[in-house]
């Protein structure tokens, strides 16, 4: 990510000329110079918004970047890891899936007939539509920017594309009916869409949002009651009545949505800042106890399923361009991840069949947009068996390139976003960064190629930091060094951190990390009876 061409051209300069005795050193796109290092030291390290934390509120964001002395650096775009919306599809693949699962009955094992609804089809939210597909339910996902609709409709990735409502539901109805697997776009304001099902009493399974809520004021969302360039023009021209339509617009979406869940839909929080942002406009979104009336999908669904476990997307890319060689690396994937299957304990067996299911299902689905790249969720044994496989496939030329390893931020242990990656630990801990700052550190004296760490990303400037890693395996010795030594850590920190807030998986999963690692050891939380505690506290009394 740059602020600038110049900027751009400079660092390719730099990356052009350096030698293994150096290192780029990157502030907020800005290219601050190669400085000397060892050849086992990171070739890049890269800052993205790292203010003071007194100075990182949005309005701090907006005259730092115009001033050009710090950027809004995203996640996996901020820190040159960005696959495409590969690694998107399969996030939200394995949500929707678990999401749907939630509402199965019992003897159940199919999706089909389930509606989700859900609103987005821009660069990352456009990936619902594919991954509701992939996952077998009926879904409905709405979008104001006519572009953006042509866009995913042109790519394949909706299926058909709707303006009228009534017309709308007829086609959810039929294709509920017939338990297809079916794309719909609806072409409006999603206010308009919740409104419509809520007055309609149509039952919906699922319901999220992935409109840019962290950006609220420049385009993220838009109000109900405008068109798209309507919605424009008073956003620069007028924009306190926009922030007023906006809050306006989102009490709107809540009462639908809070009408349409008393009658059983599961909604959950997709990690845009929806929830927050509601609650700011003062709509009904918090429950009696103070905390939002909804989970985040990481709460419910992402957390204590796969992140406490160690699970997240691992992901590669074969620098040789070659499809063959992304073929090869599927076919070894899949074969790793069944081995490990074979003698898993149960509570990882659901976990590891989806993403055998989904590595095989990978290229037939063409998600390759650029680089010959691919995303899975596995754990620490998972990542480094495969990428150990990778590299003696690479030694032995089986694979005709070198491959660069990574992994979205949106990871075990390399985000701290109380609303989002870190929404299920409960000890308070959550509005720390200490495991995010910790984990880049230890990444760079581990083996990576270049780390990365941000303000901002997902949620927004000021509510997340959040880190990432690349590392070139080449066959070689040290590159198997480096991964078995960078992936442990990169891993077991956010289990072993997320282990002492006494998440009951996370516990489980560094425990068995201990018995393959004789020289880890983790400070386990000693769980106190709650008729113990609270004993101790009254005789204080």
């Amino acid at each position: 990510m740059f602020q600038n061409w110049a900027q751009y051209l400079l660092a390719m300069k730099y990356l052009s000329e350096m030698t293994d005795n150096q290192t780029l050193v990157m502030y907020s796109g800005h290219p601050l110079g190669l400085f000397p290092s060892h050849p086992d030291a990171p070739r890049v390290v890269v800052t993205n918004g790292m203010v003071v934390p007194n100075y990182s509120k949005p309005d701090d964001w907006e005259r730092f970047n115009a001033m050009g002395v710090s950027q809004y650096g995203q996640m996996t775009a901020g820190s040159y890891m960005y696959i495409g919306p590969q690694g998107i599809v399969h996030g939200t693949t394995i949500t929707v899936l678990n999401a749907g699962r939630k509402r199965l009955k019992n003897g159940e094992t199919s999706l089909g007939g389930m509606l989700f609804v859900t609103a987005g089809l821009g660069g990352m939210s456009g990936a619902q539509p594919k991954a509701g597909n992939i996952a077998g339910v009926v879904s409905v996902t709405a979008e104001i920017n006519p572009k953006a609709v042509a866009t995913r409709h042109g790519q394949g990735w909706v299926d058909e594309v709707y303006t009228s409502l009534p017309e709308l539901l007829a086609r959810v109805n039929e294709a509920r009916a017939r338990r297809e697997a079916v794309s719909l776009a609806y072409q409006g304001n999603v206010v308009d869409l919740w409104e419509y099902l809520a007055d309609n009493d149509v039952s919906v399974d699922l319901g999220s949002d992935q409109t840019s809520l962290h950006n609220p004021w420049a385009g993220g969302y838009y109000p109900a009651g405008l068109s798209f360039e309507e919605a424009k023009v008073m956003m620069a021209e007028a924009p306190e009545e926009f922030k007023s339509r906006v809050r306006e617009s989102l009490r709107r979406q809540v009462a639908a949505i809070n009408k349409l869940t008393s009658k059983g839909m599961y909604f959950f929080d997709y990690g845009n800042a929806f929830l927050l942002e509601s609650s700011r406009a003062g709509a009904d979104i918090m429950g009696a106890d103070g905390r939002f009336r909804y989970p985040s999908y990481v709460q419910d669904i992402m957390g204590p399923g796969f992140f406490d476990y160690g699970f997240g997307p691992f992901r590669w890319v074969c620098t040789s361009g070659n499809p063959e060689d992304l073929a090869k690396t599927d076919a070894i994937a899949a074969r790793v991840l069944e081995e490990i299957l074979a003698t898993a304990p149960d509570e990882i067996k659901g976990q590891l069949s989806d993403n055998i299911h989904w590595i095989k299902e990978a290229g037939p689905n063409n998600l390759v947009v650029g680089s010959q790249a691919r995303i899975l969720y596995a754990d620490c044994e998972g990542r480094t068996r495969i990428a150990r496989a990778f590299n003696d496939a690479i030694a032995r030329g089986e694979i005709s390139a070198p491959i660069v390893l990574g992994r979205d931020h949106h990871d075990v242990s390399g985000t701290d976003s109380p609303y989002r990656e870190t929404s299920n630990i409960y000890d308070g801990s959550q509005f720390t960064a200490d495991m995010a700052v910790h984990n880049v550190i230890g990444d760079g004296f581990r083996g990576a190629t270049w780390v990365s760490i941000h303000n901002g990303g997902g949620v927004g400037w000021g509510e997340v930091i959040n880190g990432g890693f690349g590392m070139v395996i080449d066959g070689s010795d040290d590159s198997a060094r480096h991964i078995d030594e960078m992936l442990l850590w990169d891993v077991n920190n956010g289990i072993a951190r997320r282990s002492w807030a006494r998440n009951p998986g996370a516990i489980s999963a560094i425990k068995r990390e201990m018995e393959r690692t004789p020289l880890l050891q983790v400070t386990l939380p000693n769980i106190a009876s709650d008729s113990v505690v609270d004993s101790a506290i009254n005789n204080l009394k």
